[in-house]
């Protein structure tokens, strides 16, 4: 590699979309922490709580967790009486629901974060915000289609 390369990390969109990313993570996890939440706890509840009943394998392909980590968060949330554990048909797989407890709770955090992302995003239009979330879901689709990566 020669000396002469450089990188211009206020250019770099790795290094700012991890940048916004934390920092983002910082200030929203100020709500969690209040309900004595992890991060990962909060990933698990707000996953579960998009369907009525959910197995642990749906929770780890719908974030950006591993196995441990969302077996970690569950065996937590169900020992806080937020999550609930039930055998599905396949006495292997155990299904997720939140509890009235964890619903609740959700449900507050919910308020804080969306109230937190329209502030965020309150310096974009409309059609900023719809371009942003566009763009972001096209490198998403880009990046998980690996075969295309670096054409």
């Amino acid at each position: 590699m020669s000396a002469e390369v450089k990188l211009n990390l206020s250019a770099f969109a790795p290094y700012r979309i991890n940048v916004l990313a934390r920092l983002m993570s910082e200030q929203l996890g100020a709500a969690y922490a209040n309900e004595g939440l992890t991060i990962s706890e909060w990933r698990v509840l707000a996953v579960v709580s998009q369907e009525h009943k959910m197995a642990a394998r749906d929770v780890v392909a719908r974030t950006p967790m591993d196995k441990m980590a969302v077996s970690r968060a569950v065996s937590s949330l169900e020992a806080k009486g937020l999550l609930c554990r039930a055998p599905g048909p396949d006495r292997r797989v155990f299904h997720l629901s939140l509890s009235g407890a964890g619903a609740r709770i959700f449900a507050r955090i919910a308020e804080i974060a969306q109230a937190y992302e329209a502030g965020a995003l309150s310096c974009l239009s409309e059609d900023e915000r719809a371009s942003f979330f566009d763009m972001i879901e096209r490198v998403e689709a880009r990046l998980t289609d690996r075969d295309r990566v670096g054409d």
